[in-house]
């Protein structure tokens, strides 16, 4: 069922996390509140509540995985946030940011791994479950009508390849609310994970990303691990690569290639999700940290921390809550990385520095996650 009519802006709610448009020109970073292709399409229209997820920590079972399948990154400090022309204002200022050595999974959570917890634990994702209505009102404009009860059955958004050129600021014309569509069901009824074992796993909100990782005896990385991690040991490049770009030489990444989203000329193999490690790893030998699948990290989003963190911080947690103003009631958590829906023309999400938020209990057809473990005891000097 696609949404039209009344029922247009459900896609909104439901949506949670999407590329951007093109980047805004240097002399209107100043000015410019940030956007990104969900607010030009939702505006103030809040994100999706899940089904009842409630973000408590996981209190289930524990199956400590060590870290087999992970690499150690050394500590050290860097600049973090904006460190090319392509930055958002959610970016500045660049700050100096000390992170403690970690280990990180080399590749992001494939469905064999996430099917291995949920057979050892009966997890129920946040796709799988039915949409409160009482909760997604709180946050909804006054008023607003209770949809029908179709719409607030377990299910998901799917990503739909149109057949020509589409106005960029409209995604109801490529996002598809399917019932039944969940992590086993990527693309809804009928679809299914057989077969992609190694893909990464997606449909997954943050609360079930952080369950994995606590079951896994992990957790998720902080944002100032995220990057730290992705610009693999390379200062004040664009890419995990470095600053060549991601259209020349040999495929670097998963993304779009072509004309977004009717034209994938798959040059880099795949029109929608790759297996996982199928390209380079960057100087740290971790894989995907550009393009495929969006990842969870662990920190609350506010649009302004850069500019209240402290210089020299070391080990920084992110805000101690979340506020988005384009959603102020609905706090938000960060993404990294980009995904396959990216490309130069119209997103620029798997630039190292670029920030993407969404709600804690929302999941998307591109967005996944790989989990963090600390390598010495925590530091008393980090915070905010």
């Amino acid at each position: 069922m696609k949404f039209g009519g009344l029922w247009a802006p459900m896609l909104c709610v439901l949506l949670a996390v999407a590329c951007r448009i093109n980047s805004p020109s240097p002399e209107d970073k100043a000015s410019q509140t940030k956007t990104d292709s969900l607010e030009h399409c939702c505006g103030d229209v809040p994100s999706r509540p899940g089904g009842g997820s409630d973000g408590q920590p996981w209190t289930g079972s524990v199956q400590d995985q060590g870290t087999g399948g992970m690499v150690l990154v050394p500590g050290g400090s860097f600049t973090m946030g904006a460190s090319d022309p392509h930055a958002y204002p959610d970016e500045y200022p660049p700050h100096p940011v000390t992170v403690h050595a970690f280990w990180l999974d080399k590749h992001e959570v494939t469905n064999a791994q996430f099917a291995e917890f949920v057979a050892a634990t009966g997890y129920v994702t946040t796709a799988e479950r039915p949409i409160d209505w009482d909760e997604m009102a709180k946050n909804a404009p006054p008023g607003t009508p209770r949809p029908p009860e179709e719409m607030l059955q377990p299910g998901a958004l799917v990503f739909r390849q149109t057949r020509g050129a589409v106005p960029l600021q409209d995604h109801t014309r490529w996002w598809e609310w399917v019932p039944g569509a969940n992590w086993r069901h990527p693309e809804g009824p009928g679809s299914s994970v057989q077969g992609r074992e190694q893909h990464p796993v997606v449909q997954v909100s943050w609360d079930d990303a952080q369950a994995y990782a606590a079951w896994a005896g992990k957790r998720l990385p902080t944002e100032a691990e995220w990057e730290w991690a992705a610009r693999g040991g390379i200062e004040a490049a664009a890419y995990p690569w470095g600053s060549e770009g991601l259209t020349q030489g040999q495929p670097k990444a998963n993304y779009w290639e072509g004309d977004f989203p009717y034209r994938n000329s798959e040059e880099d193999g795949y029109t929608l999700l790759a297996p996982v490690g199928r390209y380079a790893p960057n100087g740290y030998g971790l894989h995907d940290m550009a393009g495929n699948v969006w990842e969870w990290c662990q920190d609350w989003y506010h649009p302004e921390y850069y500019q209240q963190v402290s210089a020299g911080v070391i080990n920084p947690r992110g805000p101690a809550r979340g506020y988005d103003p384009a959603e102020p009631l609905l706090p938000k958590r960060i993404l990294r990385g980009g995904s396959f829906l990216c490309n130069d023309a119209y997103c620029a999400g798997y630039r190292v520095a670029a920030r993407m938020k969404s709600s804690p209990d929302s999941g998307l057809q591109h967005s996944g996650f790989r989990c963090a473990r600390s390598a010495e005891p925590k530091s008393s000097g980090g915070g905010s």
